[in-house]
């Protein structure tokens, strides 16, 4: 029992160590106890932002018995991303069907697609040998506007898609075919040890299967692995994404709960399921998204184009039975994924209930493994979308006429300062100058798909050590979409 009795005083003396060098705020309870004043502001769910433009809050003094000296302070903004605004259609103008997106490192992004347009092409255009920086290779004009040629561009296509390439996402250069007439459902592609994998339906909308391309330039499909995730369900449209551990992860599409046939080919359940290779061995794990209403133990059936057609050995019909529900559901899919400092983003189809007005919406989770959270939709049109990392921003492809792009989550306009009460009177005598904070994010190199974050965070080793510190916010909506600052935690970390 002594014993005992001393872990567990060691315990309470550990916590209380952690506790006493970090002031955090990061619940609605936290924060209506340790604001003294606001004006402007709202807390809701959680969190704090300002009812209309503007919004001012500043803190009680923290304080302490004993003077400590701080070291930093950090906010984090909710993770609901709706900074996106819309640019004019991303890509290569001839580049159809949905697009497939995928970084390689800094100034080096391809976009893959079928290559469209052949009827449109002047048939007196001469092309011309042509030099675009960032480019040693020989090239040549084409009659599409901001697109080159490359020699692997100058080779037949086979039915399927292409691979285009861009080091600063305007001028595009074609490489020529990287999938075949049957494997033309290409659904998302991912970059493993200097290599691309390239995944595609088989039938549509069905299993998936990989390509792996060692050579992206030589206009020729690289070796087919063929099936590489037996999904139970029917639908596909996944999109895959390696986490930091190199496990490969897919989103996919589960049929099961819906006449996929009257909701766009969409689902209101997704599952996900992991491989160690990207290749093979996919083992299915807890559903990402479950919006399914109440089931009435009822099935039906629905009918799908392609698959008899497409695999007559696999499919021998094109019947599909589901589980029936009430009421009508929402449905989502055309997975593609992003993580972002460790919070995973889910982008995808939004077919809502009622009119079927489709746009791209997106769902969030700070890990993979855990449901995640609706956050907001965007855009008019069946988008089939991806998103990707690229020039110090993020992209968003549709294959619509309009897409997007966003400096990342993080809303501007958000200053802070900090105070410290020096001689214990319970007021701050001295304060950092007002500064505007915000996040960053960078490449992280050999993964396409996961990218660094660094913290909105501000240096407090000049302030004088004291008794008590004191936060004073200032949020500014500056953005022209519907997005606003949003701040979900502050802390101040001290000096052991």
């Amino acid at each position: 029992m002594k014993y005992q009795s001393l872990l567990l005083m060691a315990s309470l003396l550990a916590v209380t160590q952690v506790q006493a060098y970090e002031w955090t705020i990061d619940s609605a309870d936290d924060w209506k106890q340790n604001i003294e004043s606001s004006e402007g502001a709202i807390v809701a769910e959680g969190s704090v932002s300002p009812k209309a433009m503007t919004a001012t809050i500043t803190t009680k003094v923290h304080v302490s018995n004993e003077k400590r000296s701080a070291k930093s302070f950090t906010l984090t903004q909710s993770p609901i991303w709706q900074n996106w605004n819309p640019i004019e259609n991303l890509g290569p103008v001839n580049l159809a069907d949905a697009p497939v997106l995928l970084t390689v490192g800094p100034n080096n992004y391809w976009m893959f697609g079928r290559y469209g347009n052949r009827k449109n092409q002047n048939s007196k255009f001469q092309p011309e040998v042509v030099t675009l920086e960032g480019f040693d290779i020989p090239l040549q004009s084409t009659p599409f506007p901001n697109q080159f040629n490359a020699s692997g561009g100058l080779k037949p296509g086979k039915g399927g898609y292409h691979a285009w390439q861009s080091r600063d996402m305007k001028n595009w250069v074609h490489h020529g075919p990287v999938t075949e007439g049957f494997s033309k459902w290409v659904t998302s592609a991912e970059w493993v040890d200097g290599k691309a994998l390239i995944y595609y339906d088989f039938p549509n909308d069905q299993d998936p299967h990989v390509y792996v391309d060692e050579d992206l330039f030589d206009g020729k499909p690289g070796k087919n692995m063929g099936i590489a995730v037996r999904d139970p369900s029917h639908g596909s449209d996944a999109g895959f994404i390696r986490d930091l551990e190199g496990n490969m992860h897919v989103i996919i599409e589960d049929w099961s709960p819906i006449n996929a046939s009257k909701c766009s080919w969409d689902s209101p359940l997704a599952g996900h399921a992991v491989s160690p290779n990207g290749i093979d061995g996919f083992e299915f794990r807890q559903p990402p998204v479950d919006m399914r209403t109440t089931p009435t133990g009822e099935t039906a059936t629905y009918k799908h184009p392609h698959w008899a057609k497409e695999d007559p050995k696999n499919y021998k019909t094109n019947v599909a039975e589901y589980n029936v529900h009430e009421p009508e559901q929402e449905a989502y899919g055309d997975w593609a994924e992003i993580c972002i400092g460790g919070q995973y983003y889910l982008f995808g189809d939004y077919d809502p209930v009622g009119g079927h007005q489709m746009s791209v919406g997106w769902f969030t989770s700070s890990s993979i493994d855990k449901p995640f959270k609706w956050c907001d939709h965007i855009g008019n049109g069946h988008p089939d979308p991806d998103v990707a990392f690229a020039e110090g921003q993020f992209y968003l492809a549709t294959q619509q006429k309009t897409d997007f792009v966003s400096p990342g989550p993080w809303v501007e306009t958000v200053e802070a300062r900090v105070g410290v009460d020096t001689d214990k009177d319970g007021k701050s005598d001295q304060w950092t100058d007002w500064t505007e904070l915000k996040e960053s994010y960078d490449y992280i190199p050999g993964f396409s798909k996961q990218i660094a974050r660094t913290p909105a965070q501000l240096d407090l080793s000049p302030l004088p050590a004291g008794y008590g510190f004191q936060v004073e916010l200032r949020l500014t909506d500056s953005t022209e979409n519907k997005s606003k600052p949003i701040i979900e935690s502050m802390s101040v970390t001290f000096a052991e």
